[in-house]
């Protein structure tokens, strides 16, 4: 149990944020398989390179918990961004929001216990 823990503190090893930098890269090349009009297509890629970019610098430094906050917000803004920029009648792009979306809050909330007890662990050996 000991490794998994100093394996959470490593840099470049948390799986949930792998899969926040994924869904955040799905998220940005999504317009080249789906319908979307430029403020849609602008939209998917904006917030997905802020996902991926999100889970890179958790990814680089695994103590910080506020970037998992920010991963939540980024996926929640995701998930309602087809009602806010007026997408939600293109069904491919709806549906990548949405999708990705939760996973990305999934993600976060995931990732959130495991970047406190990697702060904390960090902040003790100090």
């Amino acid at each position: 149990m000991s490794e998994h823990r100093d394996t959470m503190v490593r840099p470049w090893v948390r799986p949930h944020d792998w899969a926040e930098v994924v869904l955040g890269v799905l998220a940005a090349l999504s317009p080249l398989v789906v319908a979307t009009d430029m403020a849609t297509a602008w939209t998917l890629v904006v917030l997905g390179v802020l996902i991926a970019v999100d889970g890179l610098v958790s990814l680089a430094m695994p103590g910080m918990v506020y970037g998992e906050g920010i991963q939540i917000v980024l996926g929640a803004l995701l998930f309602i961004a087809p009602w806010v920029m007026g997408y939600s009648a293109m069904t491919g792009a709806s549906w990548t929001s949405w999708v990705i979306g939760v996973l990305t809050v999934i993600a976060g909330a995931a990732a959130f216990p495991v970047a406190s007890t990697a702060h904390n662990r960090m902040a003790g050996s100090h």
